[in-house]
């Protein structure tokens, strides 16, 4: 890997595991429609997707279904109640934030989650007075994998964009990284589809767990 100056992180699925919260709230919200709750291990994939895949996985429905307003709401509800009943730090990932703590390399996040689920998550794992940088969805007109977001973040830092490492466990964070010339490295613990075919997506680096960064700190 080359010398770089920064890391940046995805949230949902690299940096924080939030697909068991997500899992609960869509659960619920099935039961609360009188349907059959659905495996973790089929929700835990589409998790980093949004509420749109989420409730497509368990409603068959898109956007332009008429009920669909109405329950990404409810489900964002719930979501929103219990946001922090089960996330986490991924483990191992505790160890690498301090690492880059004590060189001195600040360390932020890019997300697709807006910021009023992404600022409340963060304060309650308490990573909002460490980062460097917090960007969500909103934070620009655009999101990933428009690169807006990324040089956003590279502005706040004050650090080019071409010395940042990104990490991600979707394609879209792989592409914004590219888009932007960061090295991007591909977090094969987070919530990777059993079809996604991650060769294609061209990551400079993949790991297993995020301990695997420590070689590069």
């Amino acid at each position: 890997m080359k010398p770089f100056s920064a890391m940046l992180f995805d949230l949902d699925g690299t940096l924080v595991d939030t697909a068991p919260d997500l899992a609960f709230a869509l659960n619920l919200l099935l039961e609360q429609q009188g349907k059959q709750s659905l495996a973790y291990e089929l929700i835990r994939p589409v998790a980093s997707h949004g509420s749109p895949a989420l409730l497509a996985l368990a409603f068959g429905i898109d956007k332009e279904h008429p009920d669909f307003p109405a329950l990404q709401k409810r489900f964002i509800q719930i979501y929103q109640d219990n946001i922090d009943r089960e996330s986490a730090l991924f483990d191992g990932m505790e160890a690498v934030l301090q690492s880059l703590e004590s060189a001195d390399i600040p360390w932020g996040i890019v997300t697709n989650k807006p910021a009023f689920l992404t600022e409340p998550l963060v304060e309650k794992l308490s990573l909002k007075q460490r980062a460097h940088c917090i960007v969500s969805a909103d934070t620009t007109p655009y999101s990933k994998p428009h690169p807006a977001p990324m040089l956003y973040a590279c502005d706040k830092i004050n650090i080019p964009s071409s010395e940042c490492i990104y990490i991600g466990d979707a394609e879209r964070d792989i592409q914004a990284g590219r888009n932007t010339q960061m090295q991007t490295v591909a977090a094969l613990y987070g919530y990777v589809g059993a079809n996604d075919d991650v060769a294609s997506w061209q990551a400079d680096y993949t790991i297993n767990h995020p301990l695997d960064l420590l070689q590069w700190i």
